[in-house]
């Protein structure tokens, strides 16, 4: 059944898009003017994009390894690189829907002129700049609050970047503790996947936790047969520093394998980052 589509403008020239699952902000500009009707086109193509991938939605629900020579639509195969990039077993390439979708649609824009590009699909995001300039996103310390603890300064040196977030309270089921684990990656694909890893790996034992089967909380999900987490109370000071730290050591295997460019993880008022971010990185 065709998702019902809505497209509104929103205050300041960018355009909302909501489709099904999708919910994309979409903010094209030609220097510091908006270009909404630019928006409103990727704002269309943002939904045919969605029915590719819907098509190619039993099989990207399983595991990566073998499914390229099934998959023929442009954003799966990107999902399936995603996750092989990544690499953990337990991540299908469902982990990099949110980022691949914003991609596609940034590139759209970029690539039909737009100096700056910034779009949103729930919080992961894919940014496009080429003019000159650095941009600033803010850094949530909950993947459920809408409050911000850190601003992210992105210079001018990429002109890809893309920022996703992962964690307890999110859209996605968790295997892990963590408030939030964003990740700044090369494009919003790959951070979106290696949020997911990062955030899966604060997995820690503690009586405050508890697990469910994913099956029993989703009967769609892509990761049946393994436990997520369904709630948290206060965790033992030992082991919130424990899933911090779990957390950073994953991301700083992803860094040194060149798959994500820096991470930021937080776990019940404890928080921490890579150095790459640290360097840009400020209190709010």
């Amino acid at each position: 059944m065709p998702y019902e589509t809505s497209i509104h403008l929103l205050q300041g020239g960018a355009v909302l898009v909501e489709c099904g699952p999708m919910r994309l902000v979409i903010d094209a500009r030609i220097g510091k003017v908006a270009q909404p009707q630019q928006s409103v086109r990727a704002a269309e193509q943002a939904v045919r994009f969605l029915e590719g991938v819907a098509q190619a939605r039993p099989f990207l629900g399983h595991g990566y390894r073998e499914l390229t020579p099934v998959v023929t639509d442009p954003l799966a195969l990107k999902m399936i690189a995603s996750a092989q990039a990544v690499g953990d077993d337990d991540l299908t390439p469902m982990a990099a829907v949110a980022g691949t979708m914003a991609d596609a649609v940034a590139d759209f824009l970029f690539h039909r002129g737009m100096t700056r590009v910034l779009v949103d699909n729930g919080g992961d995001v894919a940014i496009r700049s080429c003019d000159g300039e650095p941009i600033t996103v803010g850094i949530r310390p909950r993947v459920d609050s809408q409050g911000i603890s850190h601003a992210l300064v992105l210079g001018p040196e990429r002109t890809a970047w893309g920022v996703a977030t992962s964690g307890f309270g999110g859209r996605s089921l968790t295997r892990g503790v963590l408030d939030a684990a964003t990740i700044v990656a090369a494009d919003a694909s790959l951070a979106d996947a290696a949020a997911t890893a990062v955030a899966n790996a604060s997995c820690i034992a503690d009586n405050a936790v508890v697990r469910k089967p994913a099956e029993e909380i989703d009967p769609h999900t892509d990761i049946a047969g393994l436990d997520v987490t369904l709630g948290i109370g206060v965790l033992e000071p030992e082991n919130r520093q424990k899933a911090i730290d779990q957390a950073m050591r994953r991301a700083e295997q992803l860094i040194a394998s060149g798959i994500i460019l820096g991470a930021f993880v937080a776990c019940q008022g404890l928080n921490t980052m890579t150095r790459f971010i640290s360097e840009r990185l400020r209190a709010v």
